[in-house]
């Protein structure tokens, strides 16, 4: 392994994990708070690895929802999964299949804006660089949220101290990250618009996948903007 792909990797992790790291411990606090042990939070952090759809799937456990309820909600929440997972395939082509499934799993938000821009700005995207990236954010996310479950009980409901919106926080971060991207700004308010719009409509989780599509349309619908400064129309492109 390159050892400074390495320490790249560890680098660049590293802004990202410090905001996370309050959403780590907000999940592990309202889990222990829902009533799981600190074995079964650490078995679902070290699984289902994916902090928003985590926190859903314990609210609704929490409700005595039906079982298929509750996969298809965190199914709902986790659907941009499959978009990052396309977005980032002609990065990580050069991925044995093997390592590729690994990258999947490790595959979370950050993990995701990184890459890509590790990738765009004509740095080759390594798998030392990925794995070691992502398995900073693995261990640091499982050791923050064993801290929120041991120490949550002392705060109480988190949510009550409003510590619940670090998590609208941290993606708007991710947003704002891209917003040097072609046409950002009209996909950004499209998606933000019908999420809004369907969480009003048609309820949680599904504004979330509601939200991703009509920004994909839009994103897709838009003509491309070049280096130069001139518009290109999708035919055209």
């Amino acid at each position: 392994m390159n050892r400074d792909e390495i320490v790249s990797g560890i680098r660049a992790a590293l802004p990202s994990l410090i905001s996370a790291l309050p959403f780590g411990i907000l999940l592990g606090a309202v889990s222990a708070n829902m009533g799981l042990t600190i074995g079964e939070i650490l078995l679902m952090n070290m699984t289902i690895y994916a902090g928003a759809s985590q926190l859903v799937g314990i609210e609704l456990f929490n409700h005595n929802v039906a079982p298929w309820l509750v996969v298809l909600s965190i199914f709902a929440v986790n659907f941009r999964h499959i978009l990052y997972s396309a977005a980032l395939a002609a990065h990580i082509e050069h991925f044995s299949p093997a390592r590729k499934i690994i990258a999947m799993f490790l595959l979370v938000d950050p993990q995701f804006a990184e890459s890509v821009k590790r990738a765009e700005s004509g740095t080759k995207l390594t798998f030392t660089w990925y794995i070691s990236f992502g398995m900073t954010f693995y261990i640091t996310w499982q050791v923050t949220a064993l801290l929120g479950a041991v120490f949550g009980k002392f705060v109480g409901d988190p949510r009550a101290l409003g510590l619940d919106v670090l998590l609208t926080v941290y993606f708007l971060g991710l947003v704002l990250g891209f917003r040097a991207k072609a046409n950002w700004l009209p996909t950004v308010l499209a998606s933000a618009t019908a999420s809004i719009l369907a969480y009003h409509f048609v309820g949680s989780p599904w504004h979330v996948s509601i939200g991703a599509l009509a920004g994909i349309a839009v994103a897709a619908a838009l003509p491309l903007k070049p280096a130069n400064g001139a518009q290109t129309s999708p035919e055209a492109a």
